[in-house]
């Protein structure tokens, strides 16, 4: 894509963790009965009336702090006009030219709007393995109908499909971290809408956009925007145009398909919800949001930089904040030098949880920490290292009394060592002489023999240390 540039903004609805929905007193749920957390509020019957929840808007608020943006002392909600079976109401009640946040950004990544707005009802559609009355329908569960969303839109800075993946991820760790929602894609909490479209390289002048709707995985998101940027590229460079549409992605085909001709805002008919009055935004709620605040991962991010680790491993601590807290934990025992200690914690004992919280198994951060002080010493070999490593995991203990129970110490005497060396170059005599011949690769055979004799208590660089000095190269 050498001839075009992409440009990829994205739409991101938040579900907001409350107790009741965004205009009535119904449970927020997930998973119950359908049509069973309703009201006549949220069903829109005749004559009933909504109240706004407050604690969705200190929500958005911590919203429009975490990500820089501009609060207003004063916002509207409006009534957005369509006609859908999801929409019982045949409007949606959202926020229009006055939002709660303006501006602010995320990384390199400016933030258009933050504004509150109800979920529409869930559609089920049964096909020919679930027929009704004998034919094909949609049904419809409002039990989700009302829930509080907050609708993030980005200024469309992104140019890549990785890089808005990259970029989600972050905006998820950050709302979590926040505390305003469990951002779980899987139950819908976190779905986003990315508007996609190419303009020649060098040009300031955007292309025609389409936008890819409802896209519920990291993974589908970055495929769907890879799949649609190159479908817009065959149009272009077939002398075609782009058309102004809204598509749906299928991860099972990688197909592209059109929904509708993508709206405007004046097809939504927008205008101020009679039924709700302003929001007035006090000091007082601006005060209790920016108390409630925690740190956020760009700035942990930064922080761990300024105690020495490199930002990739600085990055992997600050996005999963349970990891970040052992390794800042485990940092206090002052046991171990920073990065070898990062390093342990996102490749070894990460290799060994997976995503659980290290605060669920049997390892302690000073035992930890205790552990790669050793390696990193060179008392305990990495490969030692790590067998300590899975009895701290499932049964905790002290590293240096299973070291000395098990005989796992490195090999100390270097004279020792060299006389398992020196058997080992007699015993691969032909490794021995690729080496001499320059092929270091097969030194291999040589620290294999070592760490078989030795139980893997002898040092690999201390080994290769002395096959050198042994066979002059």
């Amino acid at each position: 894509m050498t001839d075009y540039e992409p440009v990829i903004g994205l739409e991101i609805h938040v579900q907001l963790s409350t107790r009741t929905k965004m205009f009535c007193g119904c449970e927020v749920s997930f998973g119950e009965p359908p049509n069973t957390r309703t009201c006549p509020v949220c069903l829109a019957l005749p004559g009933a009336l909504p109240v706004a929840n407050e604690q969705a808007i200190r929500n958005v608020l911590m919203i429009g702090l975490a990500l820089e943006c501009d609060l207003a002392p004063r916002s509207v909600f409006h009534r957005k006009n369509y006609f859908y079976p999801d929409s019982p109401k045949a409007y949606q009640i959202s926020q229009y030219d006055e939002p709660l946040c303006r501006g602010g950004h995320l990384g390199d990544v400016r933030i258009h709007r933050v504004h509150l707005e109800e979920d529409a009802a869930k559609l089920v559609h049964v096909g020919e393995s679930g027929r009704i009355h004998g034919s094909d329908a949609s049904i419809v569960d409002f039990n989700r109908c009302g829930t509080p969303l907050a609708e993030i839109v980005t200024e469309p800075d992104l140019r890549s499909a990785e890089d808005a993946r990259s970029w989600l991820e972050l905006l998820r760790t950050t709302m979590r971290q926040v505390g305003v929602s469990d951002v779980n894609m899987e139950e819908g909490s976190l779905r986003c809408d990315a508007n996609i479209s190419l303009r020649p390289v060098g040009s300031s002048v955007y292309g025609t956009k389409t936008e890819l709707k409802n896209m519920n995985s990291f993974r589908f998101i970055e495929r769907g925007i890879r799949a649609e940027l190159a479908r817009q590229e065959e149009i272009l460079r077939g002398g075609g145009e782009i058309e102004q549409e809204t598509l749906h992605f299928d991860p099972r085909t990688e197909r592209i398909t059109s929904l509708r001709s993508k709206e405007e805002a004046h097809d939504y008919r927008y205008f101020p919800e009679p039924d709700l009055l302003p929001i007035a935004i006090t000091e007082e709620m601006l005060s209790s949001a920016r108390a409630a605040m925690p740190e956020l991962p760009a700035a942990r991010q930064a922080r761990l930089e300024a105690v020495g680790l490199n930002a990739d491993t600085a990055r992997q601590l600050a996005w999963r904040p349970a990891l970040g807290d052992f390794f800042e934990t485990a940092l206090q025992a002052d046991a171990a030098p920073a990065q070898p200690l990062a390093n342990w914690v996102t490749g070894e004992l990460v290799a060994r949880i997976g995503e659980q919280d290290p605060r669920e198994t049997r390892v302690q951060p000073a035992a930890f920490a205790a552990l790669v002080g050793m390696v990193a010493g060179r008392t305990l070999t990495p490969a030692n290292g790590k067998v300590v490593l899975e009895r701290l995991v499932t049964e905790g203990g002290d590293p240096a009394a299973i070291v000395e129970a098990e005989g796992l110490a490195a090999v100390s005497d270097t004279g020792e060592l060299e006389g398992v060396v020196e058997a080992a170059l007699a015993a691969n005599g032909d490794a021995a002489d690729k080496i001499r011949g320059g092929n270091m690769k097969a030194i291999g055979a040589i620290i294999g023999h070592v760490m078989r004799e030795t139980k893997g208590r002898a040092d690999g660089a201390e080994v290769t240390r002395i096959v050198r000095d042994k066979l002059g190269v």
